[in-house]
């Protein structure tokens, strides 16, 4: 289902399919504003996620006040990616570009967590509905509470009005 573009909305663009649950099982949470998020086809790698930005989304998001987007990648024990994935969002974009995800891969949170990717997308849902860490504060996300306090501050009312 797609967004209403001339309402406040957020996307939400994948690195594999792996995120892609992730954030399905965020956009199945029961009391988020469905209509408000849309989560596009998976970019098949970090590398292709920015790519994808870049051409794809930037020009959109300059024309469409009412967009932010979140890119969810995997950082692959590489925190210094995330540097790198900022250094290249445009400055008049920042403000509403979030960029998430594991410190590793989501597989390993899957392992240590022993629940699907679903459920753990609306578990993530809920913490942030509910300005809670019980999932976002997990040792491999841990990492992300910067973004997620901005996240937070921007989309949650988007999403949970």
């Amino acid at each position: 289902m797609s967004v209403n573009r001339f309402q406040p909305h957020v996307l939400v663009l994948p690195e594999d399919d792996a995120n892609s649950q992730l954030a399905n099982g965020f956009w199945l949470f029961p009391s988020l504003l469905s209509r408000r998020m849309q989560v596009l086809p998976c970019a098949g790698g970090w590398h292709n996620v920015l790519e994808s930005f870049v051409a794809d989304h930037a020009d959109q998001m300059r024309e469409n006040t009412n967009r932010s987007i979140v890119l969810l990648i995997d950082l692959d024990g590489q925190e210094a990616r995330l540097t790198e994935v900022k250094a290249k969002i445009p400055v008049d974009l920042a403000e509403r570009v979030f960029i998430l995800g594991a410190l590793s891969e989501p597989e390993a949170l899957r392992r240590d967590l022993r629940r699907s990717y679903e459920t753990i997308g609306s578990e993530m849902a809920k913490d942030c509905r509910d300005e809670t860490k019980e999932v976002w504060g997990h040792a491999l996300l841990r990492h992300n509470a910067t973004e997620l306090e901005r996240l937070r501050q921007h989309v949650r009312p988007i999403l949970f009005a």
